[in-house]
């Protein structure tokens, strides 16, 4: 738990929340990197600085429209550098909320971490004479500035921080659970409050682990499931007619060659692989987050056949990366299938924060595959013109079930998506790279019309 702890960021205060609203409306209308990664003749670090200053005044504007008292305390007789710890801490909250929420800010975090990447270079935080950035608030951070760690070993805390499920379960056994998490939450409260932790802090950390939990479920869970449907439905040795899992290269769009028993071991590796991923995505993200924002090892804008883009070596992100990686083969009973090279600055994956939003995409692919498998058998119990339906078409429920996951074992895992026949295959980056062409033909798939019955929408919504 303490490990975790150091990882899972702290949740929004209201008066932080009121702070996420103004930047995010001062980045929605920056062009930032309309303006700043452009090949052009004239000086990139001048651009930069002028472009960081106007976000800078857009905030101070929309603070004093929000709140004239506290605006007008900022910015009377006072420059930028003067109102550098507001401006820390309005960044840091944003960077803070897209942790914890991925979904969120999709159009306007990227704009952010490529600012504050620029105002961390020497040439222009000389010119600024202010830093954009500081260290996120995470659980541990928090409590081991309010001499409180020693919360995080009480054994009550996985009571209090437990996400209560209510599956095929019955209200009263819910509610007690609810009891339960709660009066632990309270007694821990009381327990650890001191001069400098009052309740309220103690129960903010506790509900951050929480939401750690309900993370987890959200994108790590369908992982997990698709594994367990993998290892009960298809033997790895016997392929059954209907349901082969067996590729060949040129044929239905694949780039692998692999019989039914390895492309078995190919996906379920992958599965695994993914998961483990997801398990240490805070991790992850503050690692990509570190490399990203170092000095360091600065960045080259470069044309990757995709636009330009800013290419980075990423060390951090790469050393953990080959851990995970490491440890997932070590469990393995049988050799790695493929590649196990991971693409981190270069054309496919060109910096930290491609590789985090490449993997931000798992739960979107998979949730969608999951729940449709899962309706299936209530939807064909519950309505006598669907069951008509889905036993003239295909079969039975299971049959359907097995049709769905043996093409998407097939077909999400052939190596193919990339723009040319050297990239995608089988490396690391690859198999999310077919995973996403596999959701881009789902409209062509004969068992489609099961995903509308059971209430799909598409893969990539919009929650902005």
């Amino acid at each position: 738990m303490r490990e975790r702890a150091k990882y899972i960021p702290m949740r929004l205060s209201i008066k932080e929340r009121k702070l996420l609203r103004l930047l995010e409306a001062a980045l929605s209308v920056s062009e930032y990197v309309d303006r700043v990664d452009v090949i052009s003749f004239k000086s990139r670090s001048g651009r930069m600085v002028s472009m960081i200053k106007e976000v800078c005044s857009i905030l101070c504007g929309l603070l004093v429209s929000s709140d004239y008292k506290e605006g007008q305390r900022l910015i009377e007789n006072k420059n930028y550098a003067d109102n550098e710890e507001f401006f820390q801490k309005i960044f840091e909250v944003g960077r803070r909320h897209k942790i914890m929420n991925p979904e969120k800010m999709r159009s306007t975090y990227g704009k952010l971490i490529y600012m504050l990447q620029d105002a961390e270079s020497p040439e222009v935080s000389e010119v600024l004479g202010f830093k954009c950035v500081k260290e996120i608030r995470t659980v541990f951070s928090f409590l081991q500035y309010a001499g409180a760690v020693e919360l995080l070993n009480d054994p009550l805390v996985q009571l209090a921080t437990s996400e209560i499920r209510s599956e095929n379960r019955s209200r009263e056994q819910v509610n007690a659970d609810i009891r339960h998490k709660e009066k632990a939450v309270e007694h821990l409260a009381r327990k650890y409050r001191s001069e400098k932790l009052e309740e309220e802090d103690i129960r903010c950390c506790l509900y951050s682990i929480g939401d750690n939990n309900a993370f987890l479920r959200f994108t790590r869970d369908p992982c997990e499931k698709m594994l367990e449907w993998l290892r009960s439905k298809f033997n790895p040795e016997l392929p059954e007619d209907d349901f082969s899992l067996a590729i060949i290269g040129g044929r239905n769009g694949a780039r692998l060659t692999h019989s039914h028993s390895r492309q078995y071991r190919f996906v379920e590796q992958s599965l695994m692989l993914w998961s483990a991923i997801l398990k240490d995505m805070f991790k992850l993200w503050h690692l990509s987050e570190q490399d990203l924002l170092s000095s360091l090892h600065p960045y080259k804008l470069r044309d990757t056949g995709q636009g330009l883009n800013r290419v980075q070596h990423s060390p951090r992100i790469g050393s953990e990366m080959e851990r995970i990686l490491h440890s997932v083969q070590s469990k393995l009973q049988s050799k790695w299938e493929g590649s196990s090279v991971v693409h981190l600055g270069d054309h496919n994956v060109p910096n930290a924060l491609m590789f985090i939003d490449k993997y931000t995409q798992v739960e979107r692919i998979l949730n969608p595959v999951v729940l449709c498998i899962e309706k299936l058998p209530q939807l064909y119990a519950s309505d006598k013109g669907i069951r008509k339906y889905l036993d003239s078409s295909f079969g039975s429920v299971e049959h359907l079930s097995k049709m769905i996951l043996s093409d998407f074992f097939r077909s999400a895992f052939d190596g193919s998506g990339a723009d040319n026949f050297f990239d995608a295959g089988s490396c690391i980056d690859g198999r999310l790279t077919s995973a996403w062409n596999w959701c881009s033909r789902i409209e062509r798939k004969p068992y489609f019309p099961a995903f509308l019955l059971t209430g799909f929408t598409g893969f990539d919504g919009k929650f902005e």
